[in-house]
């Protein structure tokens, strides 16, 4: 068939890969360990799923205003503040989901030629969505030591006079790293200099550990008419199926995205926005103690990581991806990733599914049990022991 070009080059998300190899072994009677899919292994909190209950029976089950409703987007903009981010509602776009709101500003703001930075490895869908835009994707390696925050001189070097936009991802997918705030300062400095936008995902920025505070970027002075703040309700509240995020971004901009949002996707489920209000208002008592079990099991699981001769990795600041350097092994990073899953029963992501500096990597969700994490440990070390021998 003659696809259209914007799709051409459209590829599946490697973790929803892998997670449909795994089970087709589970369906085979093979014991899986799921460390694939970034997913809180918990529920949604009583009080949202209550709020949610209550949303349908009141009603709210009907077409509603593109942008969301009024009283989601004042608690957003009231929780953005706590951080900083200083945004009127009329400043906040709701969507089903965070992706949309990655997409969205990118269709509004990209024409063809222009030049879209994205770190590299990164989340699959920033360099679809770049290309869905008609924009051209250029990658800027991270680097390992830096936190896995961005090479600043390839930062620079890779900008022209067609950049338009630059996403940013902190903490981050896959790696876990957070970018310090003395780079973002840079960046914002860069950012002015040569007049190109920023975009920053912040799904994970409420997911931190030992003290660590994840700055945005939309903060620095300057930043705020030039900056679009991704966020969600998948990662923190464990909200994943509920298909709920949002973006903060300027006004003319927010009315542009909503005009996309009604054409494309008309609105969010109403119900779904009532269960939102919630989680701010309410499911933030439950936050730091799953930053304590998430910080816990990350210890545990990458002390255990790095017992085995051939792994390395450093430990996350955020998020509750474990990005492991497996390079001293010499096995491409996708047929290792596949071996551990064939022969070791534990599904994990190549490190290339993240682009090609991911080469060298593969990663880990430990956002499952403890033990499940101890049991992966050992079969990843029985795997590469006889793998060294």
């Amino acid at each position: 068939m003659n696809f259209a070009s914007r799709i051409k080059g459209l590829g599946p998300e490697g973790a929803y890969s892998v997670m449909a190899l795994a089970s087709a072994l589970e369906k085979k009677g093979r014991d899986i360990i799921h460390l694939e899919i970034g997913q809180p292994d918990f529920g949604t909190f009583p009080e949202i799923i209550q709020a949610g209950k209550d949303a349908i029976d009141a009603g709210f089950t009907r077409y509603n205003p593109p942008e969301g409703y009024a009283d989601l987007r004042e608690t957003i903009a009231q929780y953005s503040q706590r951080r900083s981010i200083l945004a009127d509602p009329s400043q906040v776009v709701v969507a089903p989901g965070a992706k949309p709101v990655l997409l969205f500003p990118m269709l509004a703001l990209v024409e063809p030629g222009d030049e879209v930075l994205y770190p590299d490895p990164g989340f699959p869908s920033y360099r679809s969505t770049i290309e869905l835009a008609g924009g051209t994707p250029v990658p800027v390696p991270l680097i390992e030591a830096n936190s896995f925050s961005f090479d600043l001189g390839a930062l620079a070097a890779r900008i022209s006079p067609r950049t338009k936009l630059l996403i940013l991802n902190s903490p981050a997918n896959p790696t876990g790293g957070v970018i310090p705030k003395a780079d973002l300062e840079t960046i914002a400095r860069l950012a002015q200099k040569h007049d190109f936008w920023v975009m920053s995902d912040e799904i994970y920025s409420r997911l931190v550990y030992d003290n660590i505070k994840a700055e945005s970027i939309y903060a620095i002075d300057g930043m705020a008419e030039r900056t679009i703040v991704v966020d969600g309700f998948s990662k923190s509240y464990a909200m994943t199926g509920w298909r709920l995020g949002y973006a903060v971004m300027p006004e003319k901009l927010a009315r542009k995205v909503s005009l996309l949002i009604t054409h494309a996707v008309g609105c969010t489920a109403g119900f779904t926005q009532k269960a939102g209000v919630a989680a701010i208002e309410q499911g933030d008592r439950y936050i730091a103690e799953i930053i304590e079990r998430y910080q816990r099991r990350r210890n545990r699981f990458i002390h255990g990581l790095n017992q085995i001769d051939g792994l390395n990795c450093r430990l996350p600041e955020g998020a509750f991806y474990a990005f492991v350097n497996t390079s001293a092994l010499g096995i491409p990073s996708a047929k290792l990733a596949e071996r551990l899953l064939q022969e070791a029963g534990v599904a994990c992501v190549s490190g290339t599914d993240f682009g090609k500096n991911g080469e060298g990597f593969v990663r880990f969700s430990y956002a499952t049990s403890s033990g499940q994490l101890q049991s992966a440990v050992e079969r990843i070390a029985d795997f590469v022991n006889k793998l060294l021998r």
